[in-house]
């Protein structure tokens, strides 16, 4: 994703709030999970099969950030 366009995706998203469960774990960054999110589009794959070794994260965490970025509005507003 060129840093043009992921310049004006990253005002539209939501900040997350810090956990207290995981305080330790370290949620990926946006930009990697919306790659991963793209990249799970274009190809028609399914989530599961998100390959792990291309640093987008699961297709779980791909999946659950879209759907948040979903219900704030993220994509009506871009």
């Amino acid at each position: 994703m060129s840093d043009e366009l992921w310049d004006r995706l990253e005002p539209l998203l939501p900040q997350r709030e810090r956990r207290f469960r995981h305080p330790g774990r370290k949620p990926l960054p946006d930009r990697e999970v919306l790659c991963g999110i793209l990249y799970v589009l274009h190809t028609g794959i399914q989530w599961e099969y998100l390959p792990q070794d291309l640093g987008f994260g699961s297709g779980m965490t791909c999946w659950r950030r879209l759907r948040d970025w979903n219900e704030a509005g993220v994509w009506q507003r871009l």
